[in-house]
């Protein structure tokens, strides 16, 4: 027979007791992961210490405890001390048979937002990989034959018509060079997955962004030295954090500013299919940095192929980045507004028999 504490431990969702006085008396393994605490630490330590809400909600709440009534706070920013807020969904409700306590329930509204972009963002991907082969072949030869074309007018005409053959020819190229990045996009193999040390991969990363298209930004380190190692391909992984970096700084317009690269390990982040299968992700990856904001307009599918929020951009380099994160069973989101864009990635832990295979 199941107990009261198996069925405590195994609720998906952060769930906390709250004992008269407002100090928290219990909570299950999500909370703790919420919190990124373990639970003997904050027993006894009073809730609104621990937990911060953007709302003002201790009142409601003593009014829910007074009349033994539910409380239902939807779409609120969630925290703590140690992790960046989530948008939520709240349930709180009075303990039967304990008078004064209550017990809080926190439903983050990121985690299901991602579980159902997931499809849309592989349906996405696998079109633009058709289009791909479609665009290449159909485009590239003819555009071969018109800035040929060009060339050979440009022999015979006056120096004032030169200028629109070489207009010809340059936009040609510019094209043919799309062409080639969507035809990377689609010939992207599926990864090599094995054990790899994350913080090996984000060092790379800084190294070559600090000697590149970052050179002018100042990147800062906010590592968890104790995080396992990610079961990945290294140099996908690295392609996808270069990506990262690259858009962070040319957000930046050339200015300068500030990227931190931040890894904390959230056990309560699980993965669930529709077909009821599920892995746990609990490697978090951050990107942050502190330029403008991506366009209100595009916010919402900035995943998608061809969506860009620059001028003369692609829009294939974040899609790229969700294909191969997709592929490595992990999850991406952004949260996005002006002065604070973050890229979150989470990825699986390497098994722990490839580990076992590794040492050997």
């Amino acid at each position: 027979m199941t107990t009261d504490q198996d069925i405590w431990a195994s609720l998906p969702v952060p769930a906390f007791i709250i004992d008269p006085e407002d100090r928290i008396a219990d909570v299950n393994s999500a909370g703790e992961g919420f919190l990124n605490a373990s639970r003997k630490s904050v027993l006894g330590h009073p809730v609104w210490d621990q937990i911060a809400v953007d709302a003002p909600l201790e009142e409601a709440f003593q009014r829910a405890r007074k009349q033994g009534t539910p409380l239902f706070v939807n779409d609120v920013d969630v925290g703590s001390g140690s992790r960046p807020p989530l948008q939520c969904a709240m349930q709180i409700a009075p303990l039967i048979g304990q008078p004064g306590a209550m017990i809080m329930t926190i439903s983050p509204r990121e985690l299901a937002g991602r579980m159902t972009q997931s499809h849309t963002v592989k349906s996405a991907a696998q079109s633009a990989i058709g289009m791909a082969e479609m665009l290449a072949h159909e485009i590239k030869n003819p555009l071969a034959g018109i800035t040929g074309a060009a060339q050979l007018l440009s022999m015979n005409i006056s120096p004032q018509d030169l200028e629109l053959t070489d207009l010809i020819v340059e936009e040609s190229r510019r094209i043919v060079k799309l062409l080639e990045q969507v035809e990377q996009f689609g010939n992207l193999s599926r990864p090599d997955l094995k054990p790899v040390n994350i913080h090996d991969v984000l060092d790379r990363a800084r190294r070559s962004a600090l000697l590149g298209f970052g050179a002018d930004m100042t990147i800062i380190e906010d590592y968890d030295p104790s995080l396992p190692l990610a079961y990945g391909d290294p140099d996908q992984l690295l392609q996808v954090i270069l990506n990262l970096l690259r858009n962070a700084a040319e957000a930046a317009g050339g200015k300068g500013g500030t990227i931190r690269l931040r890894t904390y390990f959230e056990h309560s982040f699980r993965l669930r299919r529709s077909d009821g299968s599920g892995h746990s992700l609990p490697l978090q990856i951050e990107i942050i940095d502190d330029g403008p904001g991506l366009p209100e307009n595009i916010r919402d599918d900035i995943f998608d192929p061809f969506v860009s929020g620059r001028e003369n951009g692609t829009g294939l380099g974040l899609a790229l980045v969700s294909k191969i994160i997709s592929d490595h069973d992990g999850w991406i989101a952004v949260d996005s507004v002006p002065g604070r864009t973050v890229f979150r990635l989470s990825l699986p832990r390497a098994p722990r028999e490839t580990l076992e295979e590794e040492s050997l």
